[in-house]
């Protein structure tokens, strides 16, 4: 299915919690003078503008980065990355997780993206040709599993798909399962929403069976709108970064 945008849903509270992980753990390991690859299964289109349409209708970006930016340090990795975003192209523009990406890794690392929806492939493609990165348009666990392990072998992989399709909660512990065989030294790092019929029971208790030492970070805040299923975010990270958990800490403490 390729219905999915997320345009409309862009900046909210879930995308805080997941983007603040992602660009700390990147932070951390530009910190070392080695080369690493970045990998993204899901990728979407980079680069969102909060005052289109689509993100003023659902209005989730002003409940979620509109009313917490200010409490991220200047200092902070993802507060910066937003503001070098606002500088390049206006007040009103978001960076998407591969933009995030584009803008901390160095000359030396290597992106990998995949989307499969024509339209987000298309402005993945114009948002991110500033940067050396390989976009391509076809399946991302597909991508995952040809890549891995990937040169350099010290890297990164985040997996954000829509869950769309239900099975995707049932197919993406054995998909993990294969890339981390492969890729045993990667940090692999999978959002999941938390719904109302708590869907994610049955694939974290999966995950959590085959990746016992994983990091399993969840934040919950209320529903963007009457009868709106998601009521939290959750990140399930394998081989975190050191200090990874305590960021996790200091999310938890924004969120509550």
């Amino acid at each position: 299915m390729l219905s999915y945008q997320h345009l409309y849903h862009a900046g909210n509270l879930a995308d805080v919690q997941k983007h603040a992980l992602l660009c700390f753990m990147l932070d951390y390991l530009v910190q070392k003078d080695k080369p690493l690859t970045y990998i993204e299964t899901h990728a979407g289109r980079g680069l969102y503008m909060l005052d289109a349409e689509e993100a003023v209708k659902t209005g989730e970006a002003a409940k979620g980065i509109g009313a917490v930016r200010e409490a991220f340090a200047p200092d902070h990795p993802y507060r910066q990355r937003l503001e070098e975003t606002r500088a390049r192209w206006g007040d009103a523009a978001y960076p998407g997780s591969p933009l995030l990406a584009a803008m901390t890794l160095r000359d030396m690392d290597k992106i990998h993206l995949a989307e499969l929806h024509p339209q987000e492939h298309r402005i993945l493609s114009e948002v991110i040709h500033l940067w050396d990165a390989h976009v391509q348009k076809k399946d991302g666990f597909a991508m995952a599993l040809a890549l891995t392990p990937p040169t350099p072998r010290r890297g990164l992989m985040l997996i954000d798909p829509s869950y769309e399709v239900k099975s995707d909660y049932d197919v993406i512990p054995g998909q993990i399962a294969s890339i981390a065989k492969k890729w045993n030294v990667g940090i692999i790092a999978l959002w999941y929403p938390l719904l109302t019929n708590a869907a994610h029971i049955g694939m974290l208790a999966d995950l959590s069976q085959r990746f016992p030492d994983a990091l399993r970070h969840e934040v919950r805040f209320p529903a963007a709108k009457e009868g709106h299923k998601m009521i939290g975010s959750g990140m399930f990270i394998i081989n975190a970064p050191w200090g990874t958990e305590d960021e996790a800490k200091r999310l938890s403490a924004l969120f509550a």
